[in-house]
């Protein structure tokens, strides 16, 4: 067992405590309250603040290692358009320095996995930011498919003089993937109903048969109003769950995003406008999307934006307009409940899992400091 004793916590739930106690056990949130006297060791938070450990809802840290380069640069299979066999737990290197640096600022899970280089590229991973192997980082796995639309897939495949080069065919090769996985299920289903009728697998098939059927999602990488138009038809024409991913130019059309129920992870808001589609980044894009009633979590995309800046990305929203209540939920409990793993994570809460970070001050304040951090109840950063 464990007690932090007499902090200002954050619950990211129904009740917040300006003097409260959270005792941990077994790597849960055992109990939550006012005062809580046990004998067990103790951590006197007076005078500090804390919250659940954040969230990256979108990065693919381990997949671009920092400090060695091409070596480890793991994260696109740009030789065909559609991958979405590819595992992110293959290629994610827990090792990765960067995994270090976000728990020393607070960031206890992250959501990574492949890039955007292809039309279809692969399947994420949650998991959590400390561990020696991966297997046991894991908190949900295959999270979600990787797509994208836009400039990065018809970058890569112009450059390689095949398809796909334009927006068109960019569309059409989802397209064509997704019939074929319809076309996979029939298949296996007539198979399973033939004992004796041979079927061959197809790793691919499978998991875009799982995003079919309702098992997983799609995170889809789009920038520009017009793409991200594009990803919500395609969704709707094969009627799968999906999240919009970076969703630039959401502000732009935040009536559209609220009309069609869509779940946008902003960002990376911190960075240069580096290709057109950016031309209209703004920090004032989560302030917009909130007051449309959107909910909303923010990412880094790292190594676009490191890791450990997340809440930094928080802090400068709010600056925008973004109240602070907001700004929190969106690498809290916002980011967990948009990716589904809010049973496990996202809040302060009996019952899940004891991610807790604790700052010697408001942490939207970029003078304040983690102390201490908790993965699933053990101690695994001190200042």
């Amino acid at each position: 067992m464990y007690l932090i004793k007499n902090a200002k916590i954050l619950t990211m739930a129904q009740k917040d405590y300006e003097n409260g106690d959270i005792l941990i056990n077994d790597g849960k949130i055992q109990k939550i309250a006012e005062k809580i006297d046990i004998e067990c060791e103790t951590f006197d938070a007076a005078g500090m603040w804390v919250l659940p450990g954040f969230i990256d809802a979108h990065c693919h840290v381990g997949m671009w290692e920092d400090k060695i380069g091409e070596e480890g640069a793991d994260g696109n299979e740009a030789t065909k358009p559609i991958t979405p066999e590819l595992r992110a737990i293959d290629a994610v290197n827990p090792e990765d320095p960067a995994f270090y640096e976000a728990l020393s600022h607070g960031v206890t899970s992250v959501c990574t996995g492949p890039g955007s280089a292809n039309v279809i590229g692969g399947q994420f991973v949650a998991m959590k930011t400390f561990g020696r192997r991966v297997d046991d980082m894991i908190i949900t796995e295959p999270l979600a498919v990787k797509a994208a639309l836009g400039e990065n897939p018809k970058r890569v495949y112009s450059e390689q003089d095949t398809s796909p080069s334009t927006r068109m065919a960019t569309a059409a090769e989802f397209r064509k993937a997704m019939i074929e996985a319809q076309d996979y299920i029939t298949k296996r289903e007539a198979a399973k109903e033939d004992e004796g009728k041979d079927f061959e697998r197809d790793l691919g098939k499978e998991m875009l048969a799982e995003v079919l059927e309702g098992k997983t999602y799609l995170k889809i990488h789009c920038h520009r109003a017009d793409d991200i138009c594009t990803a919500i038809r395609l969704c709707k024409e094969f009627n799968v769950k999906y999240t919009l991913e970076h969703c630039t130019d959401g502000y732009r059309i935040a009536d559209i995003l609220k009309k069609e129920g869509v779940k946008p992870i902003l960002g990376p808001l911190l960075s240069t406008r580096s290709k057109i589609e950016l031309k209209d980044l703004s920090f004032k894009a989560p302030k917009v999307i909130s007051e449309a009633g959107i909910k909303f979590a923010m990412m880094t995309d790292h190594p676009v934006i490191p890791l450990y800046a997340l809440p930094v990305c928080a802090a400068l929203s709010v600056r925008e307009g973004l109240s602070e209540e907001e700004a929190l939920k969106s690498i809290t409990i916002y980011a967990a409940e948009i990716v589904g793993i809010q049973d496990r994570v996202g809040s302060l809460e009996v019952g899940k899992d004891a991610d807790i970070a604790i700052f010697n001050g408001n942490p939207l304040d970029f003078r304040t400091k983690a102390v201490k951090v908790f993965v699933d109840g053990e101690v695994v950063y001190s200042a």
